[in-house]
């Protein structure tokens, strides 16, 4: 943030942490909505009920005897996902691409045999990755294939888009891209590029990397200015269905765009981080407090959607 002044980034509307606790998090969420969305397993069946679309559950793994099961039940995928379902910061997940022979090849390109995987799945269970160290749930999910317009920019892991709505309304959506520094993780504080985008059409707007302004993908060497992301209508509604869902009224909606089925939810935070301010180069505070101005709601999620991309357009 260094680059931009303190005068600056109050003319510019910034949400600061404080506020954020204090004015949003703790005013809007109630305490009661938490394990629904720090729980992946819970998310996905809630919203399931409100038609946000999730990748397809292929196991769920509660207890040690049912790790005998993964796998047969893995034996004939070439791709998946193992998550944590208490698991925060992308912590635990472990995604597989494709098999070799009887090994399992791991986004990375590293090969490990199916005892690693049921290893990681007793990890899981011990509470090694869960949010506060407790005993957790395992789930295996299809396998996410990024539509190619998007996978082209990021380096090895499926980028995602994040989108803050506040009251069912979507107020403002970045996305993120995986590099060499993050280690494939769409994660910004690990290195991943935030990329702002105008709510009003889903173009991209700025770049960032480490909270510093960039124009090209550090890895793939491609411009970040000109990305247009696929069925943006759509993932505005779905981010917005999912306030109903959940009754949190601050959250980030992490959204990908599966190359087969369309847009799709990953996970829910009720806590989401404010970097996104910095790859829009605005704040959330003046979008924020205009949904509080509102004197009649809408109420149904394509009609606050409608609202979001004819009001809160970066112009």
């Amino acid at each position: 943030m260094d680059w931009i002044s303190p005068r600056a980034l109050n003319r510019l509307g910034m949400l600061n942490m404080n506020r954020r606790n204090v004015d949003y998090i703790a005013r809007y969420n109630e305490r009661s909505s938490y394990p629904l969305v720090d729980n992946k397993l819970k998310t996905k069946l809630a919203v399931a009920e409100y038609d946000v679309k999730t990748p397809k559950l292929l196991q769920v793994v509660k207890q040690q005897h049912e790790i005998s099961r993964f796998r047969e039940m893995a034996e004939g995928l070439a791709g998946f996902a193992i998550k944590p379902a208490k698991g925060s910061g992308g912590k635990g997940i472990t995604v597989i691409t494709g098999r070799d022979g009887d090994s399992f090849v791991k986004a990375s390109g590293a090969r490990v045999g199916a005892s690693v995987l049921e290893r990681h799945l007793t990890n899981i269970l011990a509470g090694l990755y869960s949010l506060a160290g407790t005993p957790d749930v395992a789930i295996v999910e299809d396998l996410v294939e990024s539509a190619p317009s998007l996978a082209r920019y990021s380096h090895q892991g499926v980028p995602d888009i994040r989108i803050i709505v506040f009251q069912g309304y979507p107020v403002m959506a970045m996305l993120r891209l995986a590099t060499t520094d993050s280690d494939g993780k769409a994660n910004l504080h690990q290195g991943a590029v935030g990329v702002g985008l105008d709510l009003s059409t889903g173009k991209s707007l700025n770049a960032v990397q480490f909270n510093r302004p960039i124009k090209l993908h550090p890895d793939t060497g491609l411009p970040l200015e000109n990305i247009q992301i696929e069925a943006w209508d759509e993932m505005l509604e779905m981010a917005s269905r999912c306030f109903e869902a959940t009754g949190l009224g601050y959250m980030g909606v992490d959204l990908v765009v599966d190359a087969q089925h369309g847009p799709q939810l990953l996970e829910l935070n009720a806590r989401p981080g404010l970097a996104i301010q910095m790859a829009n180069g605005r704040g959330l505070l003046p979008r924020l407090r205009a949904v509080e101005r509102l004197k009649r709601p809408h109420f149904t999620p394509r009609e606050r959607a409608n609202y979001a991309m004819k009001n809160f357009a970066s112009l």
